[in-house]
């Protein structure tokens, strides 16, 4: 398999979202799974069990998709960028309500804002010069 930069961000995102899910289990002890407030994940993001279990999901599909080729991690990268994107903007109303059922805060606004630029830009933007047949 030929190595990408498609293939190469999946996999490192991946490999941080499942990390982060991981860690996040450590600081939402005691914490409702759909607690509208979180722990606190190196001091700033706040997470529950829920935003924990959407991170090793999320890190699991990038993951995959950065070892199963540049197509797969194309259209990975491209789709979690977009809810990246639609979840970043959409947090901002949510944060304080009912409705904020992954416990978000401004960072997580931010990181989620940040994460949807690269992984957009990457997934539509690099390797699209590449001919379909030679895409593995």
């Amino acid at each position: 398999m030929r190595t990408s930069v498609n293939r190469i961000v999946a996999t490192v995102f991946g490999a941080v979202y499942v990390l982060v899910g991981l860690l996040g289990f450590a600081v939402t002890g005691g914490v409702g799974f759909l607690a509208t407030e979180g722990g606190l994940l190196l001091g700033i993001f706040q997470v529950n069990p829920l935003h924990n279990i959407a991170h090793l999901a999320i890190g699991a599909a990038l993951v995959a998709a950065g070892m199963a080729g540049v197509r797969a991690a194309r259209a990975v990268n491209a789709t979690v960028g977009a809810a990246y994107l639609l979840l970043g903007i959409a947090g901002f109303f949510l944060a304080g309500t009912a409705l904020n059922i992954l416990a978000l805060n401004t960072a997580d606004h931010v990181l989620h804002l940040a994460s949807a630029l690269v992984l957009l830009a990457v997934g539509l933007g690099a390797e699209r010069s590449v001919g379909r047949e030679s895409i593995a």
